[in-house]
């Protein structure tokens, strides 16, 4: 959990504050939707987002009655299939890939800021390689979590 959130701190991207809308200074962040079976993706996933914007800094995040801005989430998709086989024709490699409709709106000027579809994976190794040791599919759930994260904080701020 803490490299996940140094990894999601680290990656933060940054801009000039001063190129944001004057009116837009926090942001509100309700818990994803979730169509999956993926038990408690939900909330690793708004709790990521939270998390990166915070590090941020440039948006506070408050309650939703309070906020200038809101961003919306739907997880769609959750997939963990094979994605590399052993030369003994055993599976070693995994990808974790994870979908997401986001909306961020305006909710002063009662306007869509932007909205989209996002998908990011992880590849995890099941077995030790050179180079790597192995991990499991909440290692590699983990990974693609904190790439969503830091793809909507990146199109949130960069959209201004």
């Amino acid at each position: 959990m803490t490299l996940l959130s140094l990894a999601v701190g680290a990656c933060a991207y940054h801009t000039n504050a001063a190129s944001m809308p004057p009116h837009i200074k926090t942001i509100a962040i309700p818990v994803f939707e979730n169509t999956t079976t993926e038990y408690t993706l939900d909330q690793e996933i708004t709790n990521a987002v939270i998390r990166a914007f915070v590090a941020d800094n440039h948006l506070r995040v408050v309650d939703e009655r309070r906020a200038d801005s809101v961003l919306r989430g739907k997880i769609v998709s959750y997939r963990n299939s094979v994605f590399g086989i052993s030369p003994v024709s055993r599976a070693q490699e995994y990808r974790v890939t994870i979908g997401v409709q986001v909306t961020f709106k305006d909710q002063v000027k009662n306007r869509e800021i932007w909205t989209d579809e996002i998908l990011q994976s992880a590849n995890y190794y099941v077995q030790n390689v050179p180079g790597d040791s192995a991990t499991t599919e909440l290692d590699g759930r983990k990974l693609a979590v904190g790439r969503i994260a830091t793809e909507i904080l990146t199109r949130s701020v960069e959209s201004w």
